[in-house]
C-alpha cells in the first residue's frame, strides 16, 4: 500500500507518517508535499498511490486547489483543524475527514473504511458512495450574510449575491440590486462557507456565481476575461490554471 502525504508544517507530517508506520509498518509513504504547486507537480509526474492524507490549508492555498488543476485518482483522507470544510471534503475523492490533532484510533478507523470499499476493487473517481451523505450535508452551506450598514444590521440571502471580491484588504459581496457591502470573511473563507455548485473561485479576488456576468471573452495565454454585472473593473480574468475547472463548472 503506497501513501502520499501533503501537510505543510514538518512536524505534522513526520508524525502523520509515525502514526501510519505505527498502524501498518508494510505501508509505504512514496512522498511527502508540503503545497498546492509541489502536489500538482507531482500528481502530474507520477502513477497515482493508493491512497491520500490531505491537509487542507496548506502555504500556498487550500488542497481542494489541487483538485482543480489536475487528476487525483486516489482516495483522499482530509486532516485540518478547522471542520468548515467537510461539506467540500466530500465533493471530491473524500475517504474520511480528520480534526486535528489527529487521534491514532480515528486515522486507524479512516485507513480501515478506506480497506472495506477500495481494496481490491477499481479505483472510482469522485466516489459516489458519498452522494447520499452530501444530500444530508448540503444544508449546511451558509444561505445568509449579516452585514452593517450605519447602525442598521441587514441579512442577506446568498440567492442575492452575484460576487464576493477583494479589495483594499477589505472583503464585498455584490447584489443583483447592484448595492456592496463589507463583510467580515476572506473571499478564501467564504469559498469555503458557500455552495460550490452556485459559486466559483476565478481568481484569488474574485468569488463568482453562475448569473453574475454578461460575456467570456477568450484572453491571452489560454485565459478567460469575465464581463461582471454592474463592474467597472474590466481586468477580471479567469486565472489560467482555474480555466478547465471554470468550464467543468459552466457546463453542470
Amino acid at each position: 500500500m503506497k501513501i502520499v502525504i501533503i501537510e505543510d508544517e514538518i512536524w505534522a507530517a513526520d508524525l502523520l507518517k509515525s502514526l501510519v508506520k505505527d498502524y501498518d509498518p508494510n505501508i509505504e509513504v512514496v512522498q511527502i508535499l508540503d503545497s498546492v504547486k509541489t502536489s500538482v507537480k507531482w500528481f502530474n509526474s507520477n502513477p497515482a498511490p493508493d491512497l491520500a492524507l490531505m491537509d487542507i490549508q496548506l502555504a500556498d492555498g487550500i488542497s481542494f486547489e489541487i483538485f482543480e488543476k489536475t487528476l487525483v485518482e486516489c482516495p483522499v483522507i482530509f486532516t485540518t483543524a478547522f471542520n468548515e470544510y467537510a461539506v467540500k471534503a466530500f465533493k471530491v475523492n473524500s475517504i474520511d475527514y480528520l480534526l486535528k490533532p489527529i487521534d491514532p484510533d480515528e486515522l486507524e478507523a479512516a485507513i480501515d473504511k478506506y480497506k472495506k470499499i477500495h481494496v481490491g476493487t477499481p479505483v472510482i473517481p469522485q466516489y459516489q458512495i458519498f452522494d447520499n451523505l452530501l444530500q444530508t450535508l448540503t444544508n449546511n452551506y451558509k444561505q445568509r450574510f449579516v452585514i452593517k450598514v450605519g447602525e442598521h444590521i441587514k441579512s442577506i440571502s446568498i440567492d442575492e449575491i452575484l460576487y464576493f471580491y477583494s479589495l483594499e484588504k477589505a472583503t464585498y459581496l455584490h447584489t443583483a440590486e447592484n448595492r456592496n457591502y463589507v463583510i467580515d470573511y476572506s473571499v478564501e473563507q467564504v469559498e469555503s462557507l458557500v455552495d460550490p455548485e452556485k459559486f466559483f473561485r476565478i481568481n484569488r479576488k474574485y468569488l463568482i456565481a453562475m448569473n453574475s456576468f454578461n460575456d467570456i471573452i477568450s484572453y491571452s495565454n489560454s485565459r478567460l476575461k469575465i464581463e461582471l454585472l454592474h463592474s467597472d473593473d474590466h481586468d477580471v480574468i479567469v486565472a489560467r490554471e482555474k480555466v478547465r475547472g471554470f468550464k467543468k463548472w459552466l457546463d453542470r
